[in-house]
């Protein structure tokens, strides 16, 4: 892990910078770029972007906004960006339950039915379960009642060794590839929360991984033992792909497909059983 990375998700707890200049600095480091780099990209000069990371000029709510598009910055990240320049936050935040949401929330529901009889489920941005559909629970049978509170943390629930931990084959790789994800997700939004968790999840005892995956994986498997038997997943993470609401933007869905013939019959049983 680099110098900046590790600063990335380092569990600071100093409050957020109130000028919008030093802001954007932060973000234009974040994203390894330099000034002439994003000057170029959001066609202005350099030494006015050095004004305004300064303070020593005032961006107008377009070039904030232009800066904010070119760094990548997330919609929530870009309403505090506004604010601290003293504008109006440009993206909303509603509820999957407001009605202008409900074609978003009918297209989540859709996709979660559908991938019966697999797995599937939606989380938002600090991976608390949103939304999932009926052969979810049936797999965390064996987690104890009390770890399945709301909210309900995807992440804490596969490394808790009470939880999925207990039954997860392939733990070192597993859960070494969600602490990828979520050290690359610490890096895009610096969200104080997730940092926490990373650091929260890095505590608990991992084992380390033995090697390399077999020539003849694909993709990290989910393998967890259930009824004496190994099951076996892969998954792929979907996310809205022109949101301007901040909550559409910050959820993603998770289907998980049978890696094998007896994944895929248990899979069949299962919802068999679960109507």
């Amino acid at each position: 892990m680099n110098a900046q990375a590790s600063t990335a998700t380092a569990p600071v707890e100093r409050s957020r910078p109130v000028h919008v200049g030093e802001q954007l600095r932060q973000w234009r480091q974040r994203r390894h770029l330099s000034q002439l780099d994003l000057a170029g990209d959001a066609e202005i000069s350099a030494r006015h972007l050095s004004f305004v990371e300064t303070g020593r000029a005032a961006p107008s709510r377009e070039m904030v906004l232009k800066l904010a598009e070119r760094l990548e910055v997330p919609l929530r990240e870009r309403n505090v960006l506004l604010v601290a320049a003293g504008y109006a936050p440009a993206f909303p935040q509603r509820s999957l339950d407001d009605p202008a949401l409900k074609s978003a929330r009918a297209a989540i529901d859709l996709v979660l039915k559908a991938h019966e009889p697999n797995p599937a489920l939606a989380y938002d941005r600090h991976w608390n379960l949103v939304s999932a559909n009926r052969m979810v629970m049936p797999l965390l049978s064996e987690v104890p009642a009390r770890l399945l509170g709301q909210p309900l943390n995807i992440l804490r629930l596969a490394f808790h060794p009470e939880a999925l931990a207990a039954h997860t084959v392939n733990l070192a790789e597993w859960c070494g590839h969600l602490l990828e994800r979520l050290h690359r997700q610490c890096e895009v939004t610096a969200d104080p929360e997730l940092i926490r968790l990373y650091h929260d999840l890095k505590s608990h005892r991992i084992p380390a991984r033995s090697g390399p995956l077999s020539p003849d994986h694909v993709a990290i498997p989910f393998k967890m033992r259930r009824n004496g038997e190994v099951l076996s997943f892969f998954s792929t993470t979907m996310v809205f792909g022109t949101p301007v609401d901040v909550t559409l933007s910050e959820l993603a869905l998770e289907t998980f497909f049978p890696a094998d013939e007896l994944t895929a019959e248990r899979m069949r049983e299962m919802a068999s059983v679960f109507k």
